[in-house]
């Protein structure tokens, strides 16, 4: 789900800024989103199957396929709903240090370790990718000269 989050959350504010167009960024998003989903249910899937042991390989590509699809659903809902890009981009980046707190609260639990510096890594981890994809989306739309309407 980490990966999910930092992927998509980069992805979408550099799609924010580049595009700046909301349905534009949702329908990029989703596409992004379906290609990373996929890309991941089968990487689980083969990582599984070559370590051996009792774990299922089936059962763990479809646990990791559907956290993806939930997450990219949870994460492009705003540009589906809302026309102004910097409302969306700030409500994806609140949902992302969201589930970056359940997640980490939850393992932290399971696995009894420091809630704080666990959070606290993940989310800077997330906002940053997030701010320089923001900057790469600028400069690649700068570079390339597109103006969107």
């Amino acid at each position: 789900m980490n990966d999910a989050l930092v992927e998509l959350t980069g992805a979408l504010a550099g799609f924010t800024f580049a595009l700046q167009n909301t349905r534009a960024v949702a329908m990029t998003g989703l596409i992004t989103g379906a290609a990373v989903s996929l890309s991941m249910t089968t990487s689980e899937y083969l990582s599984t199957k070559s370590e051996g042991g009792d774990k299922n390989p089936s059962k763990a590509a479809a646990y990791t396929g559907i956290a993806y699809v939930l997450t990219v659903l949870f994460l492009i809902f705003p540009y589906l709903l809302l026309t102004d890009m910097y409302a969306c981009l700030s409500l994806i980046i609140l949902a992302a240090i969201t589930i970056i707190f359940l997640f980490t609260f939850y393992i932290s639990v399971a696995k009894d370790l420091s809630f704080r510096k666990r959070f606290l890594e993940m989310t800077a981890i997330s906002l940053g990718i997030a701010g320089l994809t923001f900057i790469v989306g600028f400069l690649l739309r700068t570079f390339l000269n597109i103006e969107v309407d």
